[in-house]
């Protein structure tokens, strides 16, 4: 029986999503969790692996057992045996060729910015503080040229192991509300650090170091050297993953 869950966390304490020897990681805490509820040994895989301090709102996982349980006591079990910081949000029984990463039509990462001159302590592991005040139009009009089919291997760490820096990003979007700025970007797939070194881009043109233009320079060059630094993660969210009606049917 392969089961799906959907998790949330809150990444700051935690190495990343992906096990490690330190066993400090969420993979490592909620396998840690599930094997326990389940009384047998349980492996997860991930719709995608985050760095070490980013979050999840949606977050996915599957993994097959045959531990005959009603969904909500795998939650609600699993649950109780988890740090505060980690949750499963809900739960479904899926078909055997289900993948959590491979069955995925598109990711949504948002990244957040505490716009204001003075720190504010309520939302320092939940944002990336920035006290230059940011021109979030030139940061949304610049964006423009990031949606479509393109090789994002400026935008990639040299830590990256995908085989392909091709990508396509189906929607960003940039919203202010009060001293916060996010922005959203559905994509198919990500590369490594690809949301922060776009923000890191965003952020030399929204303090207006860089022009707009400069966004889709950077980009055509395919050389990471040209791009801006790469933001810290505390502001990094995945969002939600997509998997299409077939999907969201086998759920109801």
């Amino acid at each position: 029986m392969r089961l799906v869950f959907g998790v949330e966390y809150e990444g700051t304490d935690w190495n990343g999503w992906q096990t490690q020897l330190s066993k400090n990681t969420v993979q490592d805490k909620i396998e840690a969790a599930l094997s326990k509820f389940a009384d047998q040994k349980i492996k997860t895989i991930c719709a995608g692996r985050t760095d070490s301090g980013v979050h999840a709102k949606g977050q996915v996982i599957h993994f097959d057992s045959q531990v005959d349980r009603q969904i909500l006591s795998w939650v609600r079990g699993t649950n109780s045996l988890l740090p505060k910081s980690i949750r499963l949000k809900w739960g479904a029984t899926v078909k055997n060729d289900f993948h959590a990463r491979f069955s995925a039509k598109s990711r949504v990462y948002s990244y957040s910015i505490c716009n204001t001159p003075i720190e504010s302590p309520l939302s320092s592991r939940l944002s990336t503080w920035i006290y230059q005040k940011l021109n979030e139009k030139k940061m949304q009009k610049a964006s423009l040229c990031l949606i479509g089919k393109h090789d994002f291997s400026a935008f990639r760490s040299s830590e990256c192991q995908a085989k392909s820096p091709i990508r396509v990003i189906k929607r960003c979007d940039l919203m202010r509300k009060g001293d916060f700025l996010k922005i959203e970007i559905e994509a198919d797939a990500f590369l490594h650090h690809m949301v922060r070194n776009i923000m890191g881009c965003l952020y030399e043109i929204g303090r207006d170091v860089k022009t707009e233009s400069w966004l889709k320079v950077v980009m055509d060059s395919k050389n990471r050297k040209n791009a801006a630094r790469t933001l810290p993660p505390q502001g990094l969210c995945l969002e939600y993953v997509n998997y299409g009606r077939d999907f969201l049917c086998e759920l109801e």
